[in-house]
């Protein structure tokens, strides 16, 4: 495998390009304990958790992606780095590719301003806390996945911030194999679906993974990833129109 890169922080994105793969990331201990995992794993024995080492940089996605649809929010965080961030260096403007806003700016994005972004005051306030607790944020979670225990506290002391937004944070920056989205609107009822046939709910879905403990989270990653799910039916949620634009 070869990689480039150029700019700022070139030599620490190929130094942690390995890890951003999944090098680092230990299966020892796990057992698959179910034959839909089992079958999930036969399929993608390969499949790895990377991490990326940022925690801000997902945190601020993952604070635009509470209780909206994905479309909602995808467009809230497309908005965003278009408006505050800048282009990547070199070829950025080229090929149309944005950098998120650094926390310096995101902590001065007035709040009028978030809701031309389409993102209500409950999630702009949570992003302009984090921001401005990003130094603190890093240094905790600066330990890779033994970092995940106190990078967890550390999130949800946060006004805003709950059990859902620190697994997503944990999954994405640290690579934590015992983080499950808990609150999500899709995975406990596919876990449960694909492990005993129907729809639990988070309280189920605890239980149910709790065998897997400290690898709760590859459950849900391997049957997302071997394209494990319960059948998709019914109408979309519709999209909200009160903001200014909309």
């Amino acid at each position: 495998m070869s990689a480039a890169a150029w700019g700022p922080g070139a030599a620490w994105a190929l130094d942690q390009l390995p890890e951003l793969l999944g090098a680092a990331d230990d299966w020892s201990g796990f057992e698959p304990l179910h034959p839909v995992v089992t079958e999930a794993w036969r399929h993608r024995p390969h499949a790895r958790l990377g991490r990326t080492g940022r925690v801000v940089e997902s945190l601020v996605p993952s604070i635009i992606e509470q209780k909206v649809t994905g479309k909602e929010a995808f467009a809230g965080f497309r908005s965003l780095v278009r408006r505050y961030g800048e282009p990547a260096p070199a070829v950025g403007e080229e090929v149309d590719l944005w950098l998120q806003p650094e926390p310096e700016t995101l902590a001065q994005v007035p709040s009028w301003a978030w809701l031309g972004l389409h993102v209500d005051p409950a999630r702009s306030r949570a992003v302009v806390t984090a921001a401005r607790h990003a130094r603190s944020l890093e240094r905790v979670g600066s330990g890779g996945a033994d970092a995940a225990p106190a990078l967890d506290r550390a999130i949800r002391s946060l006004p805003g911030l709950g059990i859902w937004t620190s697994a997503e944070v944990r999954q994405r920056a640290l690579g934590d194999p015992d983080a499950v989205s808990f609150g999500d609107f899709h995975v406990a009822k596919d876990v449960g679906w694909a492990l005993l046939g129907r729809e639990v709910d988070d309280l189920e879905l605890a239980e149910l993974l709790e065998p897997w403990r400290p690898h709760r989270g590859r459950v849900p990653f391997l049957l997302l990833a071997a394209g494990v799910r319960r059948p998709r039916r019914g109408p979309r949620m519709s999209l909200p129109r009160h903001y200014p634009g909309a």
